[in-house]
């Protein structure tokens, strides 16, 4: 297998691994918190809004939704101008994660490039980035 897949996949891993037990401190499962992130930044979306925001298929949303929601983290509301469409909308349970989530989140990452230097953690930040675009292209 070449060297960056082989390395990737073993650190992919590992990450998705950390930021689950992260946000499992605060009752979530790794996807919800992503989720719930799309609505901090704009609540009132649509499954298929978050679904284009976070690059998942509108039945996960859906799912994750309803997981959500039986929680008491957020509400169906139909859409006022489509009756069509259903919103999703935080409660103040859902609102009062955001800071402990990212928190944790940061923390996350603090901890795992914390032997980098700013130059390197810069360089790598740049080359995912450019991985990421590349991958986008192709798609």
């Amino acid at each position: 297998m070449p060297e960056f897949l082989e390395l990737h996949g073993r650190t992919s891993k590992l990450l998705r691994a950390a930021a689950d037990a992260a946000v499992q401190k605060h009752g979530l499962r790794l996807g919800q918190d992503h989720l719930l992130a799309a609505l901090w930044a704009t609540d009132g979306r649509t499954p298929g809004e978050i679904a284009a925001a976070v690059n998942v298929t509108t039945p996960a949303v859906t799912k994750l939704a309803t997981r959500l929601a039986e929680a008491g983290l957020l509400e169906r509301r139909p859409d006022p101008h489509d009756n069509r469409l259903v919103r999703l909308w935080l409660t103040p349970s859902g609102r009062a994660l955001q800071a402990p989530i990212e928190d944790e989140r940061r923390q996350l990452e603090d901890r795992i490039t914390a032997t980098l230097t700013k130059t390197e953690r810069a360089q790598l930040l740049k080359a995912l980035t450019k991985i990421q675009q590349a991958l986008q292209d192709e798609a």
